[in-house]
C-alpha cells in the first residue's frame, strides 16, 4: 500500500508540474495584458507595472521564477481584480462558497440518480424505463446555462417568483435551490444512465440468478448484491466530477452571481489576471488528482477483489 501511494504521489507531482508549465505558457501566448482596459495607461506606466510584477522578463524566466515561488507556497498576488492581494487567500475565501453549493448539488444528484438508474434497469423495456431514459438524455444534452436560464424564467421571473434571481446566502435555503438544481441536473442524469447500464450487466450475472432462485426479495437483490458491483463505473465518473463541481460550476455561478471560485476564475480569465488563473488551475488540478486517488480506494471498498498494487496503478 505504501509503495502504491508513493507512486501516485510521484505521478501527482509530475502531473501538476506539467499542468503548471503548459497553462503558464499558453496563458502568456494569448494576446492581451492585465493592464489594458477602456482607458489604456501610458507607455511609461505600462513599463513600470510590468517591471514591478516581473512581466517584462522573458516567458521562460517568468516560468522559472513562478515555479520557484510555488515551491515555497507562494501563488503570487492578484494583478488586477484584487490588486496585490495574495492568490491563495482569494482561493481560500472563494472555495467554501463553491464547495457548499457543489456539495448540495452532488448529494441530490447521487441520491436521486443512483436509485433512478436502478429503477430503470429493473423496469427495462417498460414505460418507466422509457421515461427515465428520455429525461436523462435530455439532461445530458442540455448545457448547464440552458437549465439555469429556464429555471430563472420559470421559477424566479414571471408570475411565480418563488426563488431569488441572484444568489444571496442571507436568504437561506431559497437561494440554494435553483443553483444547486442547475449544477446537479447533469451529474444526476449521467449517474442514472451509468447506473442503469452497470445494473443491467450485474442483473444478468450468475450470482443474481442464484439469489433469485433462493427466493430473495427484489429490493435486497438490487441494492445489496447487484448495486455493489454496478457502482464501479459510477465511482469512476464521480471522482473528477466531484472536483469540478466543488470548485464551482463556472457557468452556473456566473448566471446566479454566486461569489464562488468558478465565477471568479471566469472573471480572472476575462481580466488577464495571470496569477489568479494559475492558482485556480493548479488548485483544480490538485483536487482532481486527489479525487482520483480516493476513487481507487473506493474501488477496493466496493469490490474487495480489486488490488491497488497489481494492474490498477
Amino acid at each position: 500500500m505504501g509503495k502504491y501511494f508513493a507512486k501516485r504521489l510521484g505521478m501527482a507531482v509530475v502531473t501538476i508540474f506539467l499542468v503548471t508549465c503548459v497553462t503558464f505558457l499558453l496563458m502568456n501566448a494569448v494576446p492581451g495584458s492585465p493592464w489594458l482596459s477602456e482607458k489604456t495607461p501610458s507607455e511609461a506606466t505600462l513599463a513600470a507595472l510590468n517591471a514591478k510584477y516581473g512581466l517584462d522578463k522573458p516567458v521562460i524566466v517568468q516560468l522559472f521564477m513562478y515555479l520557484k515561488n510555488l515551491l515555497h507556497g507562494d501563488f503570487g498576488v492578484s494583478l488586477k481584480m484584487q490588486r496585490n492581494r495574495e492568490v491563495l487567500s482569494i482561493i481560500l475565501e472563494m472555495f467554501p462558497v463553491s464547495a457548499k453549493v457543489g456539495a448540495i448539488a452532488l448529494c441530490w444528484a447521487v441520491l436521486v440518480g443512483v436509485p433512478l438508474g436502478c429503477l430503470a434497469a429493473f423496469k427495462r423495456g417498460k414505460l418507466t424505463d422509457s421515461i427515465l431514459r428520455v429525461v436523462c438524455t435530455l439532461g445530458i444534452s442540455m448545457p448547464s446555462f440552458v437549465v439555469a436560464s429556464v429555471l430563472l424564467v420559470v421559477f424566479a421571473g414571471g408570475a411565480l417568483k418563488l426563488f431569488p434571481t441572484i444568489f444571496d446566502a442571507s436568504q437561506g435555503w431559497r437561494s440554494y435551490v435553483l443553483p444547486c438544481f442547475s449544477l446537479g441536473f447533469y451529474p444526476m442524469c449521467y449517474t442514472a444512465r451509468q447506473t442503469r447500464s452497470a445494473m443491467l450487466d450485474s442483473l444478468n450475472q450468475e450470482y443474481i440468478k442464484t439469489a433469485r432462485a433462493k427466493g430473495l426479495k427484489n429490493g435486497k437483490i438490487i441494492f445489496k448484491h447487484a448495486l455493489r458491483n454496478a457502482l464501479i463505473p459510477v465511482i469512476t465518473y464521480l471522482g473528477p466530477q466531484v472536483a469540478f463541481t466543488l470548485c464551482g460550476g463556472f457557468v452556473v455561478e456566473s448566471v446566479f452571481s454566486i461569489p464562488g471560485l468558478g465565477r471568479y476564475f471566469v472573471q480572472s480569465i476575462q481580466n488577464r489576471d495571470y496569477p489568479v488563473i494559475m492558482g485556480t488551475t493548479i488548485f483544480l488540478a490538485t483536487f482532481i488528482i486527489l479525487m482520483n486517488v480516493v476513487v481507487d480506494i473506493l474501488y477496493k471498498v466496493a469490490d474487495p477483489r480489486i488490488s491497488l498494487t497489481k494492474g490498477g496503478d
